[in-house]
């Protein structure tokens, strides 16, 4: 199993970067960061720095959307980085939810974002496609450029359109029961298309904290995390009322916690001790996220290994950042490392 770590752009972004290097000599294979260009900074300019100083380490966003950058200029900025260090991205992408709503305006459809995620590949690995009418191709993509793009998803058409289409699957939460329901429809989504559902990375993606087993620590932790479920709240509050609260095309098991939220505001969109996210009680905090022991971590990504997830990507968005990716690189990515 890969282990990623995600962090926000946050200034200053050498810290980011130092991070990064840290990470990879702790056996992390891939860096990602939030996309969002109002409340933190510009990820692109800073995944070059990330690329300058490390050497294995790939690169991207989680996520970026169709409608910040027009999409010829974010496979420029995919074929630029790989073109400088060799295939080291890839472009997680999704229908803007922080990045537009901070801006006032809507995250793109469903039909938008699978045109931007087609038109994006084929510029960014040299081939031609066409935008808004016009035949396009970026002439200076060498020979073996790739991009691989990963879509992230909760709902029943974006699982389809995820196993259609996308090279990896982006699930925001580390809830067994939903991580093998929402697995099975991407897959289920893929073979339907004519595509080896194996084929699809699944990547699960959530907050971390290692504890010492205490119960001290474990409520430190919990209020540290507790932000997790107010983010994954707002794209359920969607679902629910595109689909309903108990139509079937979601689970109950993801949509019943969100029944006491009351609005969101995006100033405090990741952090802990987000005062939005009150409503979240102890019991998601702990489905949704990895809290506990290194062995309790190492126990949960085994079983998330066995529901076909090939990579685990710990949201360092809490208190102890440098923490987690010591003890991660101590006693965690060795154990599921491990032949």
């Amino acid at each position: 199993m890969d282990i990623g770590l995600v962090l926000q752009t946050d200034p200053p972004a050498r810290l980011l970067v130092e991070r990064m290097k840290r990470a990879e000599a702790a056996g992390f294979t891939y860096g990602w960061t939030f996309d969002s260009c109002v409340l933190w900074q510009e990820p692109f300019v800073i995944y070059s720095q990330i690329l300058a100083n490390t050497e294995r380490l790939t690169v991207g966003p989680m996520v970026t959307n169709p409608v910040t950058r027009t999409w010829e200029v974010t496979a420029s900025l995919f074929a630029t980085l790989n073109d400088m260090f060799g295939n080291r991205t890839v472009c997680g992408i999704g229908r803007g939810d922080s990045a537009q709503r901070v801006a006032g305006r809507k995250p793109a459809s469903l039909e938008r974002l699978g045109q931007a995620m087609h038109i994006i590949k084929e510029l960014a690995e040299g081939r031609e496609a066409e935008l808004d009418g016009t035949a396009i191709r970026i002439p200076w993509v060498g020979a073996g450029a790739k991009l691989p793009v990963w879509m992230g998803a909760y709902g029943p058409k974006a699982l389809e359109l995820t196993g259609r289409q996308a090279d990896g699957f982006i699930l925001q939460l580390a809830d067994e029961f939903l991580t093998e329901w929402m697995v099975k429809a991407v897959r289920r989504a893929a073979e339907e298309a004519g595509r080896d559902p194996d084929a699809v990375t699944i990547c699960v993606a959530a907050p971390a904290y290692v504890t010492d087993g205490s119960e001290e620590q474990l409520a430190h932790a919990r209020e540290q995390c507790r932000w997790f479920g107010g983010m994954v709240g707002n794209h359920v509050a969607d679902l629910v009322a595109r689909y309903g609260e108990h139509s079937g095309m979601v689970p109950d098991e993801l949509t019943a916690y969100i029944k006491e939220r009351h609005g969101y505001d995006y100033s405090h969109h990741g952090r802990a001790g987000n005062p939005d996210t009150t409503f979240v009680p102890d019991e998601i905090v702990d489905r949704f996220c990895l809290i506990g022991t290194a062995e309790q971590h190492v126990a949960k990504l085994e079983r998330l290994r066995a529901l076909g997830v090939d990579q685990f990507a710990v949201y360092a968005m809490h208190d102890a950042v440098d923490d987690v990716i010591a003890a991660y690189g101590q006693g965690v990515i060795p154990a599921v490392r491990r032949p």
